[in-house]
């Protein structure tokens, strides 16, 4: 058993033990709320939806273990390929029509002959920061100035979330903050930081301006959307205020008197209660218990990635993790704001819990690259041995 786990299950283990923990916590509240897509959506069955989040699972935890497999560094080499790739795919996601079945098309990508849907705003946002983190090692030694980041930095930088932002404003906004975060990790000088911040709070601003001004000139953006959930934020009435409403309802009645699994009533009344607003679900079935448990998982997730991150000994390895880790921990921070009324509704889904494809998938990539990282951590003896080892190649080479 333990060659088994061995084999299959490789770098930190209590990471895999937290990944695990999520992926079968997760059957419980999509099986309870998935009911109201049977309701709303008139298609499938619970049960139905229940096989098709543990097939996602499933290969979520396929892709775990593929990726971490592969040695980390690769994942560098080609984040500017995948950059530039996922640029021309964002473009085009942008420009394929306005609606896919009722949404907005400008944040899926269907694959042709599968009718899967994929949201390519995510895979590039990862791949975004992959190349932040490998420019960040590769000119650690260098000077900084405008002419050498502009381009090679802060251009791929504006370019992505720019493509991002008219369909996906919270995606975009969540990538600007972690780059800002990655950017600060990794040493870059705050100056230059700050003014490319407030050129880009000057560009959103004028873009959110145009929109509104000008809508037939932006017409797959959404900014009335998202100038609608910001005002009707504390507003008794809309759609945003019934979703949160019915939200806060379900957290009270969960403190107040734990429902108990598959028990909840409001999971029938509540909007995206199998996906955006899953932590309410979870809140009313089980209470402050298992709020308490589900945030405590989280923090130990994030403990882990900051353990993984200061022991590896590359400041690439350093900087991946933190790029990819974060981004999981940001996320389910925001979906549970949401959930409580914190922050507006930004349609983000909670980490390896949500019923969902793309979200799952990227979550597992993250996980499979960090879990690649941790597999070659190496104590100090180790690396002062190939530090030995490197220098004497050197000598020999010029001698």
């Amino acid at each position: 058993m333990t060659n088994l786990i061995q084999k299959y299950f490789k770098g930190d283990k209590p990471l895999w033990a937290f990944i695990m923990l999520l992926a079968i916590f997760s059957f419980l509240p999509v099986y309870s709320a998935s009911s109201n897509l049977v309701y709303t959506v008139g298609t499938g069955t619970v049960l139905g939806h229940l096989f098709k989040h543990g097939l996602i699972l499933t290969i979520g935890l396929g892709i775990i273990c593929l990726f971490q497999r592969v040695d980390y560094r690769w994942f560098g080499l080609f984040a500017l390929t995948a950059v530039i790739f996922l640029a021309i795919v964002l473009v085009f996601t942008q420009i394929q029509g306005q609606t896919i079945d009722g949404a907005n098309a400008a944040r899926w990508l269907v694959i042709p002959g599968t009718g899967i849907g994929i949201q390519p705003s995510m895979i590039a946002s990862q791949a975004l920061l992959i190349y932040v983190a490998r420019f960040l090692t590769k000119n650690r030694d260098k000077e900084y100035t405008w002419k050498n980041t502009i381009p090679t930095l802060f251009l791929p930088i504006f370019i992505i979330i720019g493509l991002i932002f008219p369909s996906n404003g919270s995606t975009a906004l969540m990538l600007a903050i972690i780059c800002g975060v990655i950017l600060i990790i990794g040493g870059f000088p705050l100056k230059y930081l700050l003014s490319i911040a407030a050129l880009g709070i000057v560009s959103a601003g004028g873009f959110v301006w145009l929109a509104l001004k000008q809508p037939d000139l932006i017409s797959n953006s959404r900014v009335h959307t998202w100038m609608s959930r910001i005002e009707k934020f504390s507003d008794d009435s809309g759609l945003e205020s019934y979703q949160v409403l019915h939200a806060k309802a379900a957290i009270a009645r969960g403190l107040n008197e734990m429902a108990g699994p598959g028990k909840s009533v409001f999971k029938q009344t509540l909007p995206q209660s199998s996906s955006d607003f899953i932590f309410a679900i979870i809140v009313e079935e089980y209470g402050a218990i298992g709020a308490i448990l589900l945030v405590t998982t989280f923090l130990l997730i994030l403990f882990r990635i900051c353990l993984i991150a200061s022991k590896i000994h590359t400041i690439f390895g350093t900087l991946l993790v933190f790029s990819v880790g974060l981004p999981i921990i940001f996320q389910a921070m925001v979906n549970m704001a949401v959930a409580v009324n914190l922050i507006p509704v930004t349609g983000q889904p909670l980490p390896m819990i949500s019923y969902g494809g793309t979200s799952i998938w990227m979550t597992c990539i993250s996980f499979g690259i960090i879990l690649s990282v941790s597999s070659q951590i190496k104590s100090k003896e180790e690396v002062e041995l190939e530090r030995k080892k490197l220098s004497e190649e050197y000598i020999e080479d010029i001698a």
